[in-house]
């Protein structure tokens, strides 16, 4: 077993090794001239990241196997790779997008993206650039390896055990503070962007993926399934964050209009009408899916989450 100041300082020296080779090679640093969107940059951070959570990975499964003795289907439980059960994936991700069911509902009815995604249209497009992989596959595959089944399997070897309060909320802090580098970055490439709003876009970038964090953390404990979480985490990537405020719905104009030319002054006016109240219309059912789909998710929660593979009794 595992003391927890060992665990803290392995915590620590992992978040270092998934940041720190971004800036320790021309390739994979951002400069004024170069965006960490490029392609280059992001097949570079791929690589290393990669490389990091591999030797990340085989220094948690050594310390698994001589600290606490495990046998190799007890590291993979622990780890949270395997046994895992597909319909365990499907529930976590089902009661993720009830969270997500008013923004669903915008994409898809509102501004009739159904149509795209009955069509495979919007994975072919997002898979087809190297952001699109970096967002949805490689993004949410290497941290939830890191920082979900190696951190939180680290935690899981304390003696004695670590509460459940820190392993839920605590443990995400070091997910959190992984993306304040990103401060610097956006910095670095926004040279004329004043320091206040770029500091206020990295706090509220820290604590959404705390809070993420959080919800993923639970789900992994309670499920003990690494591959749910990593759906969750690209599927919460591709929605973005809610919309609280203002209105959705906003019409496409055709010839200065809804729907056609203009015939006539009485014509626009009538025309603009029904426009603004289709769009309230839209707004008010959003808002409304929107606080039925978070009650769900809050009644579902322990429901959806359930499952015989758990790591550890929450509750």
């Amino acid at each position: 077993m595992l003391s927890a100041s060992a665990v803290a300082v392995l915590s620590v020296a992992y978040t270092v090794l998934y940041v720190l080779p971004f800036y320790l090679s021309s390739t994979t640093r951002p400069s004024p001239t170069l965006s960490r969107d490029a392609p280059s940059v992001i097949r570079a951070r791929i690589r290393f990241v990669t490389a990091s959570v591999f030797i990340c990975s085989v220094l948690t499964i050594y310390l698994t196997s001589t600290r606490a003795e495990a046998s190799y289907s007890e590291i993979l439980h622990l780890l949270g790779w395997h046994p895992f059960s597909p319909f365990d994936i499907a529930r976590v991700l089902f009661l993720t997008a009830l969270l997500f069911a008013g923004p669903l509902f915008d994409k898809g009815i509102i501004e009739s993206g159904w149509r795209h995604w009955a069509k495979g249209r919007v994975l072919h497009e997002t898979l087809s650039s190297w952001i699109g992989w970096r967002n949805y596959i490689a993004g949410p595959l290497t941290e939830e390896m890191l920082f979900r089944s190696l951190l939180l399997s680290l935690h899981l070897l304390i003696r004695p055990p670590s509460s459940q309060s820190i392993l839920i909320f605590v443990t995400p802090l070091y997910f959190g503070i992984a993306h304040i580098h990103h401060f610097y970055e956006y910095t670095l490439t926004h040279p004329f962007t004043p320091l206040p709003p770029a500091l206020l876009r990295s706090i509220v970038q820290f604590g959404y993926t705390t809070v993420f964090g959080w919800y993923a953390a639970f789900l992994f404990l309670r499920t003990g399934n690494l591959w749910g979480v990593v759906v969750v985490h690209a599927f919460c990537n591709c929605m973005g964050l809610p919309r609280v405020w203002g209105r959705v719905g906003g019409v496409v104009i055709e010839g200065g209009v809804v729907g056609g030319p203009v015939r006539g002054k009485g014509d626009k006016h009538r025309r603009d009408e029904g426009a603004q109240k289709l769009e309230l219309a839209w707004t008010a059912a959003y808002y409304i899916i929107l606080i039925a789909g978070a009650m769900a998710w809050w009644k579902s929660l322990w429901v959806l989450s359930e499952s015989e593979r758990e790591l550890i009794k929450i509750g």
